[in-house]
Formats: structure tokens, sequence, C-alpha cells
């Protein structure tokens, strides 16, 4: 995965909201905030995009369709929507905006729903079961430490994920 995608990802994630240990880390600075309109509105169609996702997902696995899961999956490592319809401007105003414990967090949620992937190829479903899980908790964690403003009842009380 390149670079932009892996901030694209992040961004998603912050621009959304979540929470890491807000109890011990002040949060930072909302990532939405910092970006021009035309890439906070990009962000917000892939984070829905995600969040479709997900919600496909859980009734994948419930039902037990590894296939389904293994695709929905694949559509969130890849979140394509951003990498296809930003400009070098709008790359470069996402690449300042994003924090390096930002791109840590995006990494680490793209690299969980690649491992969701491969469960649900190796038809696992207890481990995608628990992957699942550590998504998202990883969302909530990002949530709260990088869109605070748009999620402050996460503060103090989402998973420590991806710390």
């Amino acid at each position: 995965m390149t670079r932009t995608k892996r901030i694209i990802a992040v961004t998603l994630a912050a621009t959304f909201g979540a929470a890491s240990n807000a109890s011990a880390q002040p949060a930072e600075q909302s990532i939405g905030s910092r970006l021009p309109p035309s890439v906070r509105g990009l962000l917000i169609e892939e984070m829905n995009a995600v969040l479709q996702a997900t919600h496909t997902i859980v009734e994948a696995i419930v039902r037990g369709q590894h296939k389904v899961v293994e695709e929905q999956a694949m559509l969130i490592h890849d979140s394509f929507i951003l990498e296809q319809r930003m400009t070098p401007e709008d790359r470069a105003a996402l690449r300042e905006a994003a924090t390096p414990l930002f791109i840590e967090r995006d990494e680490a949620f793209h690299a969980l729903s690649e491992r969701l992937a491969e469960a649900a190829r190796r038809r696992d479903h207890p481990e995608q079961r628990a992957v699942f899980a550590q998504m998202l908790d990883a969302c909530a964690a990002c949530h709260a430490a990088h869109a605070a403003d748009r999620f402050p009842d996460l503060q103090g009380g989402a998973s420590e994920a991806l710390q």
C-alpha cells in the first residue's frame, strides 16, 4: 500500500472520530478540521464506504459468508475513492494534516482488514470475529484521538486499540 493510501485510510477513520486513551493522552486536533473542504468531503465519502463495508461484514460473519467477509475486508484494505480522485494539491494537504500517530493507526487498521480477509479465506470464523472486534476498537480509538470534536462521547471510553 502506498503512503498516500495509508494516510487516506487513517484520515478517513479520524474524520469521523474515536478515542485512544483519552484520559492519559490529550486528543489531537481533528484531522478533518485541518483539511480543505474538498478533501474533507472525499474523506467523508470514503469513511461512509468503510462504514457500509463494516455493516456488510457483520451480516456476513453471523451468516458464515466467508467470501463476502473477504471481499468487504479487502475493499476496506484497498480504500480507493480518495486515491483515484485526489489532486496533487489534495494529497499535499492530507500529508500536512496527518500526524505520525495518525499514520501509524491507519497502517495498523489496514493491516487488520487484510488479516480479516485472510481469516475469511481460511474460513476461520473465530479469527474473523476476533479481528473484526479489533478493527472496531481501532476505529473508536482513532475517532477519540483524532476526531474528538465529532465524537465527544468517546473521550475516556474508547479502548486503547493501536497504541
